[in-house]
């Protein structure tokens, strides 16, 4: 029996991964630190917090898990990439990985980042673009697939690393761009931009859990990127939003300044992930944005304007 251990079972990628590893005839174990964990059938549930050392060093050996999908960290906006947060969960990946390799385990795969790569070149290839991380945030997600990458070469598990460029999708943080424009457009207000000139690329948050599961039955090994490979400006993505809501005159691109020293271009070359994986998206982008718009519209404080 294949059995997965899911770290950030309850997050924004992990909640769609757990359903999608039951499918693929996984025992499926979920970690989370909440007090009320969402039911789901056939998930079993360990309450648990992973930048408690005593904790995790209890737990591991006794799930004995042959696949760990890890996708738990600190990604609150505004926060992480340069929160002391990602030192403790550097600390805490890796002794969760080492566990992980003590108890038996067979295949890891951790969830990385585009922003380990070096900005200025835009256009990133996982074994040809350098890697130059900026943040904090990016330098610990880096320094967890070397050490990762390292120590798979010398024991008995394989290891994977997908760097998520950028997704969106249900139960996104309100604050980020794609559902701080819709909320704002079903509200009937305007959505003030920057000039939405930076080119990005955008993949739906079910096509990432989708990715992350294909890469981990895969025997791909090192850094897999996870994107759409498609270059959007912001400016076109915000626009596409306030076209399907039919509200396109209150998008204000331009009202906020853009963001000091970040990259014009961040695209993913995803080569490895469709031939090599074989991963195909279920979303493009108007599909994906209907989807989130969607998603939106139901919540009780976004009504559906008249």
């Amino acid at each position: 029996m294949k059995r997965v251990l899911v770290s950030g079972g309850t997050g924004f990628i992990g909640r769609l991964a757990l359903p999608m590893l039951l499918e693929r005839g996984y025992e499926v174990h979920g970690i989370s630190c909440h007090r009320d964990i969402p039911a789901a059938r056939g998930i079993r549930w360990h309450r648990a917090d992973l930048l408690d050392s005593d904790q995790v060093s209890e737990l591991i050996p006794r799930i004995a898990p042959t696949h760990l999908l890890h996708l738990a960290w600190n990604a609150t906006p505004g926060v992480y990439l340069s929160t002391p947060d990602n030192v403790a969960w550097l600390r805490s990946s890796l002794q969760l990985m080492q566990l992980f390799e003590q108890s038996g385990g067979e295949r890891f795969v951790g969830a990385g980042t585009c922003f380990e790569y070096d900005g200025d070149y835009g256009y990133c290839r996982e074994h040809l673009t350098p890697l130059n991380p900026s943040s904090l945030y990016g330098s610990c997600k880096h320094a967890l697939q070397l050490t990762v990458s390292g120590l798979s070469q010398h024991a008995s598990f394989t290891s994977a690393w997908g760097r998520i460029f950028f997704l969106y999708g249900p139960h996104e943080y309100q604050s980020r761009l794609v559902p701080s424009v819709i909320r704002a457009l079903l509200r009937g207000e305007q959505a003030q931009c920057s000039s939405g000139s930076q080119i990005r690329d955008f993949l739906h948050v079910k096509d990432v859990a989708g990715a992350f599961v294909a890469l981990l039955e895969s025997d791909a090994t090192g850094p897999v990127n996870i994107a759409s490979g498609k270059p959007i400006s912001l400016a076109d993505l915000i626009r596409t939003i306030g076209r399907q809501l039919e509200r396109q005159d209150l998008i204000a691109l331009g009202a906020l300044p853009d963001r000091a020293n970040e990259p014009r271009v961040l695209l993913g070359d995803v080569s490895r992930l469709t031939s090599e994986i074989g991963f195909v998206p279920e979303y493009d982008l108007e599909t994906g944005i209907q989807d989130a718009i969607s998603w939106w519209r139901q919540q009780p404080t976004h009504p559906t304007p008249s």
